[in-house]
């Protein structure tokens, strides 16, 4: 596992890495922020451990930097014992939040957790892997593939597709369809027909006789089961 510490205090840097190297992770040091962003879009890093007061760019700038491109899990460390800059810090995306001085122990516990918990995720997203034939619909990361080619699907055309999927051979009547996906009363049911049309040009499901998206006529759609 790679960890990325940013960390002003050069002392406290020294004993961690060298605690968290000795549990064989792999670390990596920057001791502002601006460095540690640039370190950090190295890329490849599976957790953060990020000090609120940096030079430079402080560690709340980095977290929300961090989050609008990735979901690595963030430790926040602090010298503060401040509500406020726990839940700030916590609002921006940071996974977990530890003050100043603290047991080297219990952070390696925590980001253990942490780690442990990311990967039970992962697992589930993949169990979740609907498929039929060469097609393959992935909700966790929104993903729809045909024979190992993606498919660009828009939004509404995905949840579609995954509503029917994941209920094979259950009719879904226009108008449920809609307030399903559009989370509100339908008001024209040929906005479903319209994108059940494009979704079967798109993922080449154009056969009239065993269509995957079949036409229950005068109710709705389904997804065959076979």
């Amino acid at each position: 596992m790679k960890v990325l510490i940013i960390d002003d205090e050069r002392l406290l840097v020294k004993g961690l890495k060298k605690s968290l190297e000795q549990e064989g992770f792999q670390v990596s040091v920057a001791y502002d922020g601006e460095e540690g962003l640039v370190i950090f879009e190295g890329g490849g890093f599976d957790i953060l451990i990020l000090d609120l007061m940096l030079p430079k760019i402080d560690g709340i700038g980095v977290c929300r930097m961090v989050r609008q491109k990735s979901n690595v899990p963030i430790i926040m460390l602090t010298a503060k014992d401040s509500d406020i800059d726990k839940i700030l810090g916590l609002e921006l995306g940071a996974d977990d939040y530890m003050t100043k001085p603290f047991n080297t122990r219990e952070l390696i516990a925590r980001m253990r957790a942490i780690l442990r918990r990311m990967e039970k995720n992962q697992q589930e997203t993949r169990e979740d892997l609907y498929t039929f034939g060469d097609l393959e619909v992935d909700p966790g990361y929104r993903v729809v593939k045909k024979a190992s080619k993606e498919i660009d699907l828009t939004p509404k055309e995905f949840d579609i597709l995954h509503l029917l999927i994941r209920n094979k051979g259950r009719v879904f009547p226009r108008e449920e369809i809609f307030r399903l996906v559009w989370q509100e009363p339908c008001l024209d049911t040929r906005t479903i027909d319209v994108h059940i049309k494009n979704l079967r040009e798109k993922l080449k499901d154009i056969d009239k006789n065993s269509p995957m998206i079949q036409t229950k006529w005068g109710v709705g759609y389904y997804f065959r089961r076979d």
